[in-house]
């Protein structure tokens, strides 16, 4: 490191003594900032400051030798205090009086290669090694006022560390000869102006000629809020750094804007901003000043002109919890859960979960609990925090989309419309499209999405897929049914259950092929979904979408379109299969039953019952599961639908097994087998196979266990039946492994785990599975390290698919 090498220590330790005769000086104060910045590398440097004595005795000298050696450690290792400290001497050079020890040599002066001598000249007899000269800072011109305008900072200010380094490491980067300019980007409430001024106050040591401020949100001369025009931030500011006279056009004025402001270090905060055009005429023409730009759009525009982009985000949820109790007291302790419902009903946002600290302060008898019931209501925090009557976010959020162009704001309102939490790019065209021809279509949606996506109005979270704010999203459901007509609504979430239809059908095509309802084709005109690059494409777009396509058959339900919801929870088959979200096959199943049987489609009704049926089963609830199973064998049996009996005879036969009833079991699965060969279903017929292998495995019987599998799995593959044939294979490897073929168990699950990994047979429930099994194995051998590791890992795959396995791993876990 240049600045500091031996001779740099010695440098600070000159030019702490020279200020140290005046505690109160503002080279004093400004190496207090100095400490304060690295202790943000290393906490511990606070012991160090103020030093315990000051003047010009040996405890004060020991005293600044200890500071300024832990100062110049930090500094080989911390681009911050680093850039402080060679800040700080640049400003507050060593004094011309010899700091106390012993004096140097008479005869030769020897500076090293890396030495930095700070000062107008060098007198020595000999020069050994490299010597750079920095003259000293310009001394600041007579007369001149040194402004000091930024916002105060609030006590309220909590947390941004990670914010704070981020814009540290900009600014560290910056270049030597160009302007910098640091955008602060991001939603109403976030915290923009507030995180920026007190950055800004930090850098105050740095940047001693002053800090300026203007709100370019501002207000327009009838009092209404609109942009702040350049020219009058210009007079202000040029005022405000004592020009005599200002001159009338904006082009003059920023010519003497960057004339009076040329060698200045010094900070300017522009608030607001509304676009780069807006501030390219207030940005500073000199290296040595700082410009920092606030805005609710990203103002990509200033990328051009070198500005770095820095997006802020809501609190971490602790922070914010914090920022709650500030208000709340020990009734957000009493009650976390809440606390944290509150939290996330302000969707973290700063603006938001102080106003709801400031409800709870009002009122000190309200619970957070009760809070948080309020804010789950109607518009929830848009509408309901309010200062002097006033929804301050709503008329934030308000602000944001009026100055939107006319299509986006009408793609906005259609998305407030759709019960769905992600938004595919694909359905965004359907949407902004509507009415128009597909080639222009296309070319609108990319217009409105990438004004939505830089006003910091919606969030870009995958490849073409996108999402609102949790604040966002109730402001554009209340403009969508405010602003739009009857007729336009309708034809919006006709338009989204159409795509959802598609989407659910083409992931179905690839899939689960086999499910294919024959005979039910979508009807033409329906939305298009785009295309998908095979079944680990297809699968991700299901669990992306889940919460949307569970929207859609909610809505289809509600809005009386019976065989869209029917037919929907149909074709998600492969969500529910593969991604296992019990509550929502549940859910899906009840409203799609009842769909089936309002638009008299008994082949509807039938496989709600079985496909429901299974859902039922799966979360533990084997006698509604088996009703479920016996109403769909009435029905079938009534309408002679063969391969409908075998299913829910099949299915019967499960819960059986389920609930230990091994002969019941066995018998149903025997009859589901005939049933099925009968009509030459041989999928059918293989699955009833290795029903009767684990019913056989369940009862101990492990050679019929293996004989079934390997004919249930043989015919599977020839049929190229990838996620059953995976599925038989891993309960194969885990008979054997448990008859003594543990070589080959292990390897017939080691490689169903890598199927179910990836590909067709993407499965995380199965995923666990094999690894409890290969858990189970590594057990049985003795190896208690790797079926701990095996276990731990089938434990986080089963929180998320299946919490009562999870919970059944941990028990095993805590096992001595």
């Amino acid at each position: 490191m240049r600045a500091f090498s031996s001779d740099g220590l010695e440098a600070l330790l000159s030019a702490m003594a020279a200020c140290d005769a005046d505690p109160e000086s503002p080279a004093w104060r400004d190496l207090a900032r100095v400490v304060a910045t690295a202790a943000r590398a290393d906490p511990s440097v606070t012991r160090l400051w103020p030093p315990r004595s000051t003047g010009g005795g040996p405890a004060a000298t020991a005293s600044r030798q200890e500071l300024a050696q832990e100062l110049h450690a930090l500094a080989s290792r911390d681009a911050a205090t680093r850039h402080a400290l060679t800040e700080w001497l640049r400003h507050h050079p060593r004094s011309t009086h010899t700091p106390p020890g012993p004096p140097p040599a008479a005869t030769t002066n020897v500076i090293s290669g890396d030495s930095v001598l700070h000062g107008p000249s060098v007198q020595a007899r000999d020069v050994h090694g490299g010597i750079h000269f920095h003259p000293p800072s310009p001394a600041p011109r007579p007369g001149l006022p040194v402004p000091r305008q930024l916002p105060p900072v609030t006590a309220r200010f909590i947390d941004r560390e990670a914010d704070r380094r981020a814009l540290n490491a900009l600014r560290a980067q910056r270049s030597a000869h160009a302007p910098q300019v640091l955008v602060v980007s991001g939603l109403a409430g976030v915290g923009k102006t507030t995180f920026a001024a007190h950055w800004l106050h930090e850098q105050a040591g740095s940047l001693p000629d002053g800090q300026l401020y203007a709100d370019l949100g501002g207000q327009t001369p009838d009092g209404t809020n609109g942009p702040t025009s350049p020219a009058v931030v210009l007079e202000a500011f040029l005022v405000a750094l004592g020009a005599s006279s200002v001159p009338t056009g904006i082009a003059q004025r920023s010519v003497l804007w960057r004339s009076m402001t040329s060698g200045l270090r010094l900070a300017v905060l522009l608030d607001n901003a509304f676009t780069a055009a807006q501030v390219r005429p207030l940005l500073l023409g000199t290296p040595t000043g700082l410009t920092v730009v606030t805005s609710r759009s990203n103002l990509t525009g200033l990328r051009v002109d070198g500005a770095c982009i820095h997006q802020l985000t809501g609190l971490p949820a602790e922070s914010a919890v914090e920022l709650l109790t500030i208000g709340g007291g020990t009734r957000v302790a009493r009650e976390p859960a809440a606390a944290r419902e509150v939290v996330r009903l302000c969707g973290r946002l700063p603006l938001a979960v102080a106003l709801a600290s400031a409800q709870l302060a009002l009122r000190p008898h309200r619970s957070v609990s009760a809070l948080a019931d309020s804010l789950s209501r109607g518009q929830g925090a848009v509408d309901t925090l309010r200062v002097d009557g006033e929804a301050v976010m709503r008329t934030a959020l308000d602000l944001s989309y009026d100055i939107l162009p006319d299509e986006s704001r009408a793609l906005y309102r259609r998305m407030g419309l759709l019960p769905a939490d992600r938004y595919d790019l694909s359905l965004l065209t359907a949407l902004a499209g509507d009415g128009e021809d597909s080639r222009d279509a296309g070319h609108t949606a990319d217009i409105a999405v990438n004004a939505l996506v830089e006003a910091n109005l919606l969030e870009e979270t995958g490849p073409g897929t996108y999402r609102f704010h949790d604040l966002v999203q109730p402001h554009a459901r209340r403009l969508g049914e405010e602003l739009e007509d009857a007729d336009r609504r309708e034809r919006t979430l006709r338009r989204f259950v159409d795509w959802c239809l598609s989407t659910a059908a083409l992931a179905e095509s690839i899939l689960t092929p086999s499910h294919r309802l024959p005979e039910h084709d979508l009807p033409a005109g329906t939305v298009p979904a785009p295309p998908l690059d095979g079944p680990e494409e297809a699968l991700a777009r299901l669990d992306t979408h889940r919460n949307g396509l569970m929207g859609a058959v909610r809505h289809s339900a509600r809005a009386g379109w019976h065989s869209s919801c029917w037919r929907l929870t149909d074709l998600m088959w492969p969500l529910f299969l593969r991604l296992r979200p019990s509550e929502m096959w549940i859910e899906a199943h009840r409203l799609g039953l009842e769909a089936a049987r309002r638009s008299g489609s008994r082949q509807g009704e039938g496989r709600m019952l079985t496909s429901g049926a299974i859902g039922l089963r799966n979360a533990g609830r084997y006698p509604e599961a088996a009703n479920w199973y016996r109403q769909a064998l009435e029905l079938a049996t009534a309408d002679g639908d063969v391969r409908q009996q075998a299913q829910a005879v099949s299915g019967l036969g499960h819960v059986s097994l389920l609930d230990h009833r091994l002969d019941d079991a066995r018998t149903h699965f025997e009859q589901a087998l005939r049933l099925r060969e009968s009509i030459g279903y041989r999928r059918g017929a293989a699955l009833s196979r290795r029903r009767l292998g684990e019913t056989a495995l369940a009862g101990g019987d492990l050679a019929t266990a293996a004989e079934q599998l390997r004919r249930a799995g043989t015919e599977l593959d020839s049929l190229g039946e990838t996620y059953e044939a995976t599925r038989v294979l891993a309960l194969l490897g885990h008979v054997l492994d448990r008859r003594g073929d543990r070589v080959g168990g292990v390897r017939r699950l080691r490689e169903a785990l890598a199927r179910f990994r990836s590909g067709d047979a993407r499965s995380e429930h199965w995923e666990a599975r094999c690894l409890e099994w290969l858990g189970q194995a590594a057990e049985s051998r003795g190896d208690h390290a790797e079926s701990i590791r095996h276990y731990e890992a089938a434990r986080d795959l089963f929180r998320r698919v299946s919490p009562e396995d999870a919970q059944r791993l941990d028990d095993r876990l805590r096992q001595p």
